[in-house]
């Protein structure tokens, strides 16, 4: 699994406010449309600019706030193959993974908005093709990449049965 695309920028504190902001929670049972609105708060044109592949960047504390399980949902939703953020919030974390999106912690500082990112998940590497940067992360664990490749812990339950660490 080598995700390649864009990155966007944002800062610290992103929260899942500004991820699925509550002006939308009448879209909860359609997420295709809410993820039309994905990080309207942070970047008004986020969602209609964002392209499949793309990255999103923070800062520290990414997804604080409410539980909103479908915040990760609709960031995957809107084409976003993985987030990086020095530090996340533990819940928004694990929901994340529940649903297939890779969550990366890392030092974000030197990533721009528009670099052109590839990253290796086995091998925690990320490669920022603009500025010539290698960075690393700390792998994923085997048992994450395996829900990660199955498509969230829904899928891999469904597809391998009961939860198995191996």
């Amino acid at each position: 699994m080598t995700p390649k695309g864009s990155a966007w920028k944002f800062g610290d504190n992103i929260s899942t406010d500004l991820i699925a902001p509550g002006r939308y929670f009448h879209l909860r049972s359609n997420l295709p449309e809410m993820a039309k609105h994905v990080m309207e708060d942070a970047d008004p044109s986020f969602a209609s600019k964002v392209n499949k592949g793309d990255f999103i960047v923070g800062g520290s504390n990414f997804g604080l706030g409410s539980s909103r399980e479908h915040a990760p949902t609709i960031i995957k939703l809107a084409g976003v193959s993985a987030v990086l953020a020095k530090s996340f919030a533990r819940i928004f974390y694990r929901n994340s993974i529940n649903v297939g999106l890779p969550v990366l912690i890392c030092d974000t500082d030197k990533i721009q908005t528009g670099d052109e990112l590839e990253i290796d998940l086995v091998k925690g590497i990320i490669l920022d093709r603009i500025r010539n940067l290698k960075l690393t992360f700390a792998p994923l664990p085997k048992v994450m990449i395996n829900i990660l490749n199955d498509g969230g812990l829904v899928a891999h339950i469904q597809k391998h049965g009961d939860f198995k660490l191996s």
